[in-house]
């Protein structure tokens, strides 16, 4: 598991699959809302470290173009023009492009399809006491997802498999919904109920439960100013004590710190350096002003290199879509 996850659900069968060499797909997506940050990072870096581990694991990702529009009115026009940019981002994370499926979801009719069937078997009510009170456009986006989810399993793609879906712990909803679904409509399609992989939520930089969008002190995107990433590590909040003394006796709380929250999900060597940060932080060893000099810096060179990349990748990203869409058509609904 990848250093930022913490629970799954049914891994076992992903893992019986890389063992036995039985294909797999992980599946995830992303709403083209505006360019990658922190969280979908840890989405994508398991999404690549599933791909790497079995030579027959196929990535399906779907850029949520119906739930951009129906939660935030982005148009359809607009979705497209970020689906290039949000695929850049994964194929400069190190994603396989010859084994990666990315669609339009508003253009995929099996998705569609596959939400009509479902829609048969869920009441409103039942999406209340999942999601609360939303617009009926948000009830139907969930049922496309579980569309997206459950795809990889048509005959087309092969036919029923684990499929792995990664994902932060605030969109568990969607995977029990999806599973239940799967258990509903098995007899029909064969379905196996997803398997799935959480990943922690990132403290915000300014010390609050979660990086948000709304407040662009509390993280930052894998497109911004190298220099302006690295000024909001300096100032972010740590988990350090009260005065030196008192942290050189006591050592500083780690596990309430976002700066070590990004040597520890992202930015450190390897898991040695991880644990040495760690250590040293709780230790006494290492200050806080030390500590964020040297994440800052990390920070910077590794936004450097990945925008570098990411551009280099547009075209690819493009071309990735664009191959995509003539296959999905190509092989029938």
């Amino acid at each position: 598991m990848w250093r930022g996850d913490f629970g799954q659900r049914d891994l076992g069968r992903i893992l019986d699959a890389v063992d036995s060499n039985k294909p797999f797909a992980v599946m995830s997506g992303i709403k083209p809302e505006g360019t990658f940050h922190l969280g979908n990072k840890m989405t994508a870096d398991d999404m690549v470290f599933f791909q790497s581990l079995s030579g027959k694991t196929t990535v399906f990702y779907a850029i949520a173009d119906v739930e951009a529009y129906c939660d935030n009115g982005i148009s359809f026009q607009e979705s497209s023009k970020m689906a290039v940019q949000n695929v850049a981002d994964i194929l400069a994370l190190g994603l396989d492009p010859e084994r990666t499926v990315a669609y339009m979801q508003s253009e995929e009719m099996r998705v569609m399809r596959l939400m009509t069937i479902f829609s048969r078997g869920i009441t409103n009510n039942m999406l209340r006491a999942i999601y609360g009170e939303r617009p009926i456009g948000l009830y139907i986006s969930a049922l496309i997802q579980a569309g997206d989810i459950l795809m990889p399993q048509l005959q087309e793609f092969g036919g029923p498999k684990p499929v792995l879906v990664p994902v932060g712990a605030d969109q568990d909803p969607h995977i029990r919904l999806t599973r239940d679904l799967a258990a509903r409509y098995h007899d029909e399609f064969g379905f196996i109920p997803p398997s799935s992989i959480y990943h922690r939520l990132e403290m915000a930089l300014t010390g609050g439960f979660k990086m948000s969008k709304r407040d662009p002190s509390s993280g930052f995107t894998l497109d911004e100013d190298p220099r302006s990433a690295a000024k909001k590590v300096l100032a972010a909040f740590t988990g350090g004590r009260a005065t030196v003394e008192e942290q050189r006796r006591l050592g500083a709380e780690a596990d309430k710190c976002p700066v070590y929250d990004l040597y520890r999900f992202h930015f450190a060597i390897d898991d040695e350096h991880v644990q040495r940060v760690y250590d040293e932080c709780t230790g006494g060893i290492r200050l806080c002003g030390e500590c964020k000099q040297e994440a800052a810096a990390l920070v910077k060179k590794y936004l450097e290199a990945h925008q570098k990349k990411r551009v280099s990748l547009l075209g690819d990203a493009r071309e990735l879509l664009t191959k995509n869409k003539r296959y999905l058509a190509s092989i029938g609904e």
